[in-house]
């Protein structure tokens, strides 16, 4: 099922299937209230500032896009990354980092978002205004 999480950020929609959340939706409109599940929880706590253990989530497709949730994870909140860098970190090329990253089906629990061009924002698959959102709130500066 589909539900969101309407907040100063925005509609946060997410897929919980009753064992783990499979996507989440930045601007989802078309979604239920919140469920009463550890995805809903952990979104509250991130609205809230918080560092939350994160709920279960669908498993990676691949063995790249393992390591590369686990480099994610590594990125500390308010903190920002390099597609070259965290290129680097995984043995990879910024290209194929920034293909990966679009294809992330869990933004925010899985902080693709904290990734950054060296001269810019770079891209994300909802938009720079969410990207832009998003980090403006993990620095602790209104969105």
């Amino acid at each position: 099922m589909r539900y969101a999480v309407h907040s100063y950020l925005g509609v946060i929609g997410y897929d919980w299937d009753g064992r783990c959340c499979r996507r989440v939706v930045l601007g989802d409109e078309d979604a239920l209230p919140p469920g009463d599940d550890g995805v809903a929880d952990w979104l509250a706590g991130y609205l809230r500032g918080e560092v939350m253990p994160l709920p279960p989530l669908a498993p990676p497709a691949t063995p790249f896009q393992q390591r590369l949730r686990a480099a994610l994870w590594a990125i500390p909140w308010g903190t920002t990354c390099s597609y070259g860098a965290l290129a680097r970190r995984l043995g990879s090329s910024p290209r194929a980092v920034g293909q990966a990253l679009a294809a992330n089906p869990l933004p925010l629990l899985v902080p693709c978002h904290r990734v950054v061009a060296a001269t810019g924002l770079g891209g994300f698959a909802f938009g720079a205004a969410w990207k832009q959102r998003l980090l403006l709130h993990e620095a602790g500066l209104e969105g």
